[in-house]
């Protein structure tokens, strides 16, 4: 039970000196931790309230408990304290507020812009706008349509304006250096403008109806479509009518595919689908995406701290809320509300929102402030939207069971792991692994890779590559034993000053040879021997038959095919392998391609490397090239040619 004489009388001060304005409050603990980010349109009487009220010994009175310090700003209305609670949710991670993490931005679907062509002039790449798949911040030279939910949308978007609209997707370089029409050419997908089969005018209006098309007019399309194929035909101009013809039957059956995806008479053509599914303490946010009155498809988003949610917006209820307003909403309710409130901080927010759960009209008139336009939250929905809603419950739903699944199976084998190798099984989410592998071709480009374990998942953030040099090629002792004192001579000296934490188990790919190593590694390093375990393979080298070989002299054990600790330790190893091999291949390819850059090599400046590229269309074709090819390039000598040749061979 807390009281309000336990806290500290400086704390209790400052919560009878707020003002009766809105405005956004932080919790902290003794250790200058955040506890929780609340809003309110009161802040004297809500802070009050945490105070005043026995809270016995739910989660919510534990967190009220460790209150030793609080932050409050004071806002100009409920729009803006709701805003600025959502930004710091997502800055600073309080361990009692619903938190949505999207480490990914969205994939864009990019048209450049087509640069005028001066008169007298050639037409040049910049003349012809681009279509292309693009990820990062947008620039305002170009157009740029989404955000799209996945890769795969964009490409598929890319492909549908290739066969109808013939669009080109190639680079600049490659643009100027054609001389006849590429396969995209020879199976309809452009209508080559590299080589003048298309004017700059009819390209640009190709450009001018995909863009329309994205932004949902395609019937509008159709029929200025049809009118100029009718138009071509009257004047007998039977090769231009031809075309149009193509392209409107190639239109017409893409919108006959989509028939089910258009907005029937709600004329949707931006919207966002919000489903939400709560089992077994986890949750899942299903967002679909509906853009130029396309289904793009959805991605699926996981909270955190959900157990705390019901708690919380209980304890954070508006003591003067308005009359008819509910004062506890579900957990469903609470989960989206939140999604909405973080996700449209930094995604552009389209006018239509469709809901599994009702929202509150302030959080939506806030998302319209902000956006500069209308919005509007449909619950219940009718039609088109009602379908869409069921599938987006639908795949929540199913992306819910596949997380609660995978989490199972991984706690599960993290156990079996822990058992089976005698580790603490106190805190297994706490149980580190590291693995290590070594990667070459014929001792070429060497590399180890490290990777981590830990929460019972790959922790991809964590991985480290060392690329080994000094050592005969292809001794992969050696190449262990570089890797190891690289990864721990740091961290042992740190663990030694209560700074660092060694793993719980650190496995390396191989038998004795390799455990012997470890071995010695440690040994210098004055680490706990009983930490290494190698993943030694089987009869005949097959997979399940592995065994583990430890440095502290503990007999090899074998875990039995079907054995979930050794499914884990196999899952690890794997992994180890894979990046390691992706780093060596990717090492190995810079190396044959030249190692440095062009702007490396003596002579070398940003006219005469523009002029390589442009011949050749990049760096590999500079490499493939023969030292009189290079010379022929204007500017380029014949002994600039031979040291650009030596450099990148």
């Amino acid at each position: 039970m807390t009281k309000a004489n336990e806290f500290d009388p400086q704390l209790l001060g400052e919560v009878a000196a707020l003002p009766a304005l809105p405005g956004v409050y932080r919790y902290f603990d003794a250790e200058g931790g955040v506890l929780y980010v609340g809003k309110a349109r009161n802040l004297k009487k809500r802070v009050t309230s945490y105070f005043q009220k026995n809270h016995g010994g739910t989660r919510i009175g534990h967190m009220v408990s460790k209150i030793v310090r609080m932050e409050t700003t004071v806002v100009r209305s409920e729009a803006e304290a709701l805003l600025l609670e959502n930004n710091l949710i997502k800055t600073l991670n309080p361990k009692y507020n619903i938190l949505f993490r999207d480490d990914k931005s969205y994939p864009y679907l990019k048209v450049t812009v087509a640069c005028p062509v001066e008169e007298g002039s050639a037409p040049t790449a910049a003349s012809f706008s681009r279509i292309a798949y693009y990820r990062g911040k947008v620039e305002k030279k170009h157009h740029y349509f989404g955000p799209y939910p996945s890769a795969w949308a964009v490409k598929d978007t890319i492909l549908l304006l290739q066969k109808v609209f013939r669009l080109r997707t190639c680079e600049d370089t490659v643009f100027n250096n054609r001389t006849r029409p590429c396969l995209l050419y020879q199976i309809k997908r452009c209508s080559a403008p590299c080589v003048g089969y298309v004017s700059v005018e009819q390209y640009a209006q190709d450009t001018a109806n995909a863009e329309r098309f994205l932004q949902g007019q395609a019937q509008e399309i159709l029929t200025g479509l049809e009118q100029k194929m009718l138009a071509h035909a009257d004047k007998l101009e039977f090769e231009q009518a031809a075309e149009l013809r193509n392209q409107i039957a190639a239109l017409s059956k893409i919108l006959h595919q989509q028939s089910m995806e258009i907005g029937g008479k709600n004329g949707d053509v931006d919207v966002d689908i919000l489903a939400v599914k709560v089992q077994g303490g986890k949750a899942c946010v299903n967002l679909a995406m509906v853009r130029g009155g396309r289904h793009l498809g959805d991605r699926p988003y996981f909270p955190t701290h959900v157990e705390h949610a019901t708690d919380a917006a209980a304890l954070d209820a508006e003591p003067d809320a308005p009359a008819g307003q509910p004062r506890e909403k579900s957990l469903e309710a609470l989960i989206l509300e939140a999604f909405i409130a973080q996700h449209y901080i930094d995604a552009p927010v389209p006018p239509t929102l469709v809901c599994s759960e009702p929202v509150d009209k302030e959080l939506i008139d806030a998302l319209a402030a902000q956006a500069g336009s209308r919005v509007t939250a449909v619950h219940q929905p009718h039609e088109q939207r009602r379908i869409w809603l069921e599938m987006a419950l639908k795949n929540a739903g199913l992306q819910l069971a596949r997380l609660l699944a995978e989490q199972g199976s991984q706690q599960a084998r993290t156990r079996a792991l822990a058992e089976a190798l005698e580790l603490p099984l106190d805190n297994l989410d706490a149980l580190r692994i590291e693995c290590f592998d070594i990667s070459h071709t014929a001792g070429e480009s060497t590399q180890a890779s490290c990777v981590v374990f830990a929460g019972h998942k790959m922790q991809n953030s964590e991985y480290r590559r060392f690329n080994i040099e000094g050592i005969t090629p292809g001794d992969d002792y050696a190449a262990m034993r570089q890797a190891l004192e690289r990864r721990y001579v740091k961290l042992a000296e740190a663990a030694r000053n209560g700074e660092g934490r060694l793993p719980d188990l650190v496995l390396v790919d191989g038998g004795k040879g390799q455990v012997s190593v470890a071995k010695g590694v440690f040994e210098e390093l004055g680490l706990d021997l009983g930490l290494i375990a190698g993943v030694e393979k089987g009869e005949g080298r097959k997979v399940g038959l592995e065994e583990l070989v430890f440095a502290d002299g503990r007999e090899k054990i074998y875990l039995g095919r079907d054995s979930a600790a050794l499914m884990l330790i196999a899952q690890i190893r794997d992994e180890a392998h894979r990046f390691a091999i992706t780093g060596m291949r990717a090492r190995r390819a810079k190396v044959r391609v030249g190692s440095s850059s062009l702007e490396d090599i003596a002579g070398i400046g940003p006219k005469r490397r523009a002029s390589l590229l442009q011949r050749f269309g990049g760096i590999r074709g500079i490499a493939s090239a023969s030292a009189q090819d290079i010379a022929a390039v204007d500017g380029i000598s014949r002994e600039l040619a031979e040291e650009i040749y030596r450099a990148l061979h």
